[in-house]
């Protein structure tokens, strides 16, 4: 597509539109960052969104742009993307959003952009411009995150178990309201990090297929600041309906457990990132979560609450691929 088949305007329109999506990513995934600290009483509510907000933004000057290679060179062929398409995924991934937002289910952003990129494509030209190795893998870690999340969460509560056995409960509550300042800021760091790049590879995407760049360039300056600050402001807004989810319905929180379970997911939010993998910080968050609390005892989980929560794991990519062939199909017929 040549870079005058496609007007300033529109591509004005289509770029604010992928940073309400960014923003809708920060809002609706704040309380993965924020869910555990403020259930244990660390920090209240605004102090706590205020703080995910800056470290959010900080991941700027950490992380390189590996997810957003992947997210915009490696799920879909780039010969076919136009602006249709590009319409299409972010109103997939926008309206998943909203309707777990909505109903207070912890769902995915990362999984609801991918399949709304999916399935805008598979609308437009069929699966033969799906790319397997770059879908595969975002697939793969729909399970890997929470498990390796759990793992770590579960591998960490037991060591600290152990280490403060001979501890009072009150001693370790204060020495755990400090430290889980640390291990937020880990986690609201390691979602910035991640979330973030999906956005900036969106809008990569669509600068190289309107021709504004050549596919070798790399991703302009702007593009990169300007989803960071929105993730930032979405999730200074929070998203306090799945707070609760988080918090307090897949088990009890206390300071040491918040602790283990932040550290435990933003260490695999930071390999993943180095990885260029787009994974859910919901997921891993969720899994870090169930980890802890599982070594309290079996019955320590809402095994009902977390199944809820993996059903709408496994719909997220479908649902929002189905509502981004519609949102293709109506935007092309109504606009071509």
């Amino acid at each position: 597509m040549e870079a005058t088949q496609l007007g300033l305007g529109v591509l004005v329109a289509l770029v604010l539109v992928a940073l309400a999506f960014d923003f809708m990513n920060g809002f609706h995934d704040a309380a993965n960052s924020i869910a555990t600290v403020v259930s244990t009483r660390v920090l209240k509510p605004y102090q706590a969104v205020l703080a995910a907000a800056c470290f959010n933004f900080l991941a700027l000057f950490i992380f390189h742009l590996s997810v957003a290679a992947t997210v915009g060179k490696g799920i879909v062929d780039q010969g076919i993307v136009d602006h249709y398409l590009v319409f299409g995924a972010l109103t997939g991934a926008i309206a998943w959003n909203i309707i777990t937002w909505y109903y207070g289910i912890p769902s995915s952003s990362s999984h609801a952009l991918i399949g709304g990129l999916v399935g805008a494509a598979v609308a437009k030209a069929g699966t033969w411009v799906l790319i397997p190795p770059g879908i595969l893998k975002t697939v793969a870690f729909i399970f890997i995150s929470p498990l390796v999340g759990m793992l770590f969460g579960a591998v960490l509560m037991l060591a600290v178990s152990w280490i403060f056995v001979r501890t009072t409960p009150s001693r370790v509550d204060r020495w755990f309201r400090r430290l889980q300042l640390v291990s937020s800021s880990l986690y609201s760091l390691g979602h910035g990090g991640n979330d973030a790049q999906k956005t900036v590879g969106i809008i990569w995407m669509l600068l190289i297929g309107a021709g504004y760049l050549g596919a070798k360039d790399p991703v302009p300056v702007w593009v990169v600041i300007a989803c960071y600050v929105t993730i930032a402001l979405g999730t200074a807004f929070g998203g306090w309906r799945i707070v609760k989810t988080m918090g307090q319905r897949i088990t009890k929180l206390r300071p040491v457990h918040g602790f283990c379970a932040e550290t435990g997911g933003a260490a695999m939010l930071f390999v993943a990132t180095l990885l260029g993998i787009p994974v859910s910080t919901t997921h891993t968050i969720t899994g870090a979560i169930v980890g802890v609390g599982s070594t309290q005892s079996v019955s320590a989980v809402r095994w009902g609450v977390a199944g809820t929560i993996v059903w709408a794991w496994v719909l997220t990519i479908p649902c929002s691929a189905f509502i981004a062939a519609i949102a293709w199909a109506v935007a092309r017929g109504l606009l071509s």
